[in-house]
């Protein structure tokens, strides 16, 4: 497995951010890697770094304004070749079925749940180091 992830952290609000950042810690759990966050108020920057390359897995907050990261998460999903992971963050339980919709690959509801994102993060990178491992060996 890597070294350091980076996390894309998409939120207008930067309570949520910050949110994100203290439930993850450096390390959501002993097999994943270290994760360093990178901070998003817009999708505008979203588009911008998603472009530059380098992110493993996207943290969206549903409730964003004035783009919710649900329809953002469509639209990366539909626009980003080899799109990371997403996860959503969403306001209520009731609403997973529209993190269906947005093809999220995990979500967790607001406030966030330390041990809940957690989990959902690790599993998020270890299933995108799983995958860049099988591409580097079908590249050989």
């Amino acid at each position: 497995m890597q070294a350091t992830a980076t996390v894309l952290v998409y939120s207008d609000d930067a309570n949520t951010r910050e949110q994100v950042r203290l439930a993850a810690g450096r390390r959501p759990a002993p097999d994943a890697p270290l994760v360093e966050f990178l901070e998003c108020a817009t999708p505008a920057a979203v588009l911008t770094e998603l472009d530059r390359g380098g992110i493993d897995v996207c943290v969206l907050d549903g409730e964003a304004v004035p783009m919710g990261g649900m329809g953002l998460c469509r639209q990366i999903k539909d626009e980003v070749f080899r799109c990371p992971p997403v996860l959503l963050l969403i306001g209520r339980p009731q609403d997973a079925w529209l993190a269906t919709w947005s093809r999220a690959d995990a979500a967790v509801t607001l406030p966030v749940d330390p041990v809940e994102f957690a989990e959902a993060l690790a599993a998020l990178l270890r299933r995108r180091s799983l995958v860049g491992a099988s591409e580097g060996l079908a590249g050989a």
